[in-house]
This record gives structure tokens, C-alpha cells and sequence, in this order.
């Protein structure tokens, strides 16, 4: 995965001596049939692999089963349930922040982690100092960076966005197909209720056919620039008593 994955020693570690703590997490579920399982784990690596490339923080390595049970008809989806993602984010909170960063950034590569929203808030509201990244803005602010065609709503799944990141990140993990699995389902209000299964067949909703890897390219770049501004909320803010 080109070094996706954190590489660093414990006296790497101590050296850089890190204020901040990323944490990657992604999931494990379908993307179509040119797209990976493990999509949402890449994207969310790719991003904070740039973060730790830019700025002196400590990347940790990702979680990679989350909240994926709106995909559940589709094999080799797997989840976990949000009560337990919920606890894996406040425990490794609880750990990285005795070991030397006094605040963890979580940068989230699949739209159906809602709790992290919650863990975040619950978190700051107990004097914790945590951050969730990207928000939609920050992903406005990429998709015009990219000059992506599609729109958030539009582009849900495995579409322009996730298939530009892979094709600039891990081209290797990207299969022939994408280029014409074009699939578009705008009104999704019961997805909740009826799972993505009610609105995709291939399980695809967006247009890959539109991802390259200067898209990709230019996506992550505007979000490392992102980023600065939640470097420094954090980073400014008092350790933990």
C-alpha cells in the first residue's frame, strides 16, 4: 500500500514528539465490482498519510471494520456495531494521550460512521481534545480543488471521488469496469429504513466513469490545507489536566 500504513519507530516517535495524534479509520465493505473492500480504509490512509507528510503529527495505523450495515446485502461486507466503534475511538484516545499527543484527529473515510460525530462532541464536552476530518466543507472546499463534476450528494458511493483517490493513491487496486458503471440514484430518503440495496444494484451510486488521478491528486492536496486550521485548534489548546 506504498507506506500507507505508519512505518515509524518509538524513537522516531519521541524525537518528533507530537502534539497531535491522526487516526485513520475506514471500513470494510462493497465498492462495486472494480473498487476494493477495503476502499474506505485507503482513502482514509491516503489522507492521513498526507497529514503526517505535511505536519508533525502521529499517524496511527487505522481501524478498518466500522458502520457499514447499510451494505449489508452485498458480500464481504462486514461491521461493526457503532456502541464498539464508539468505544475503539475513546480508548485509543485514552492511550495515544498517555504516551505523549495531548489531542487525536479522526479522519474518517466512510459517510456512514455517524457516531463519530458524537464521539467527537462527547469527547470535547468532557475536556478531551478531539477533531473529526474531514467535514463536508472540507470536502466542498477538495471537489473544487479537483474540479470533480458531481456533487456530494450525488457522488455516495464508489464513485468520482473514491475512484480518483485510488487511481492516484493504488491505481494497482483499481479494476477494469469503472469506466462505464455509472449508476445514479439522487433521492435516497429511506436508505436508512431500506439499505443501499433499494437503490443500487451493482452498488454503485455516483459516476466513476469521471475519476482520474489528477483529481485524486488535487483532492488530497487541498485537504492537507484543510487541515491546518484543525492543527491549530488543537494544537493551541491546553494538555488535559
Amino acid at each position: 500500500m506504498n507506506h500507507l500504513l505508519p512505518t515509524a519507530t518509538a524513537t522516531d516517535e519521541q524525537r518528533r514528539n507530537a502534539n497531535v495524534a491522526v487516526l485513520p479509520v475506514g471500513s470494510f465493505e462493497q465498492h462495486g465490482d472494480y473498487l476494493p473492500l477495503i476502499t474506505d480504509t485507503v482513502v482514509a490512509c491516503a489522507i492521513a498519510r498526507e497529514l503526517a507528510d505535511a505536519y508533525p503529527v502521529l499517524l496511527l495505523p487505522p481501524i478498518t471494520l466500522s458502520c457499514s450495515h447499510e451494505h449489508s446485502a452485498w458480500a464481504g461486507t462486514t461491521s461493526i456495531s457503532a456502541q464498539t466503534l464508539f468505544s475503539v475511538i475513546n480508548d485509543v484516545y485514552e492511550s495515544v494521550t498517555r504516551s505523549g499527543p495531548f489531542a487525536m484527529a479522526v479522519v474518517n473515510g466512510h459517510g456512514g460512521n455517524y457516531v463519530l460525530s458524537n464521539v467527537v462532541q462527547e469527547a470535547n464536552a468532557k475536556g478531551h481534545r478531539m477533531a473529526l476530518f474531514p467535514q463536508r466543507e472540507d470536502w466542498n472546499d477538495a471537489r473544487k480543488a479537483g474540479e470533480l463534476v458531481t456533487s456530494i450528494s450525488e457522488d455516495m458511493h464508489a464513485g468520482e471521488i473514491e475512484t480518483s483517490i485510488l487511481l492516484h493513491v493504488t491505481p494497482d487496486l483499481v479494476r477494469r469496469g469503472y469506466e462505464s458503471a455509472d449508476h445514479m440514484a439522487n433521492d435516497r430518503r429511506h436508505l436508512l429504513t431500506a439499505g443501499m440495496q433499494a437503490y443500487t444494484e451493482s452498488g454503485v451510486i455516483g459516476r466513476p466513469s469521471l475519476g482520474t488521478a489528477e483529481k485524486g491528486k488535487a483532492v488530497l492536496g487541498s485537504l492537507v490545507q484543510s487541515f491546518a486550521e484543525v492543527l491549530r485548534l488543537l494544537d493551541n489548546a491546553p494538555p488535559r489536566p
